[in-house]
């Protein structure tokens, strides 16, 4: 039966709740692992301070999720590596905030990435070659796009952008003069045209900046409400990840869910918004699970407590 229209049923399963089922069920809500028979994959952002303050912690704990979970990548949201990206494919950064940072068995799997504000201090073009010679960084073009089978009949294709080149204030900061020579027009149109072309039953999109955030450290971003947000709503998106705020965040946006992830080194002050059902400041990373008609996101923090746990499910009708 094909999924024609989505209904959101999302629940945060708290210690209450659990002892109320108890009580109506022979099973423990706990005992139920969303991470069985699901496409679990990790996403983190903002992380590359050559494992400090925190981000040597929260890959400890990724790694454990990781393995646990059987994820099967990593998708990170950029600001890679601060404060002004990489110099060269040979830069030191490449060792001290990556390889030997996520060097656990869990998280040698494809890590899908994409570029932060950041990164476009430095050379931006070298975080693309790195992956020519260096498999697990996956980073084809500024903007790409991977399809992911969840079952024999369902998939899963997200969709990465380079927001940066969208936001005005970046244009006149001189070290970042790579973004002047990005068509954002063009990236929009692909956006568009792919979304709309897709025949998976899951889209996500993943980019850098958020479009709502209750961070203090930067908040809405005007350029996405404006040129973004229009095109996942129009094509169905289920879920957009960003960082880019170093925090913890799940916003609602109508049937969209907007997921911040980025805490993957140190966290900031958030606030509470119309649209938050979730925010804290503190480091860590996301764990997401899918299958045919649900996903369940949980958030940890840099001590591997889980802080957060939502589920959105996606039921079918001819």
């Amino acid at each position: 039966m094909p999924i024609t229209r989505r209904n959101f049923v999302r629940s945060l399963f708290v210690a209450s709740q659990a002892a109320l089922a108890s009580r109506l069920m022979t099973t423990s809500l706990y005992a139920y692992d969303p991470s069985v028979g699901a496409l679990n994959f990790a996403v983190i952002g903002d992380w590359g301070r050559r494992g400090r303050p925190d981000q040597a912690e929260v890959a400890k704990q990724m790694a454990i999720a990781c393995k646990q979970a059987g994820a099967a990548f990593v998708v990170s949201v950029g600001d890679n590596f601060y404060e002004d990206g990489v110099a060269s494919v040979d830069d030191s950064h490449w060792q001290q905030s990556f390889e030997r940072v996520y060097s656990q068995p869990s998280l040698q799997v494809p890590w899908y990435v994409i570029l932060g504000n950041h990164d476009y201090h430095g050379n931006s073009e070298a975080q693309i070659d790195y992956g020519q010679t260096h498999p697990r960084w996956i980073m084809p073009a500024r903007h790409y796009s991977k399809v992911f089978a969840i079952d024999a009949v369902t998939n899963l294709e997200c969709f990465f952008i380079d927001t940066s080149p969208m936001i005005a204030e970046y244009k006149d900061m001189p070290i970042m003069q790579s973004i002047h020579t990005q068509n954002v027009a063009s990236q929009l149109k692909w956006l568009d045209e792919s979304l709309d072309a897709s025949k998976a039953q899951w889209k996500f999109v993943i980019g850098h900046h958020p479009i709502y955030s209750g961070g203090l450290g930067h908040g809405n971003q005007p350029e996405m409400i404006k040129l973004v947000r229009p095109i996942l709503h129009k094509n169905d998106v289920q879920a957009y990840f960003a960082g880019h705020d170093h925090d913890l965040q799940h916003l609602r946006d109508d049937d969209l869910d907007l997921y911040v992830s980025g805490a993957g080194s140190e966290h900031r002050p958030v606030m509470k918004t119309p649209l938050a059902a979730f925010g804290e400041s503190t480091s860590g990373f996301i764990l997401v699970s899918v299958r045919r008609e649900n996903m369940h996101v949980r958030y940890y923090d840099n001590l591997g407590n889980i802080i957060y746990t939502t589920t959105a499910t996606v039921t079918s009708q001819a």
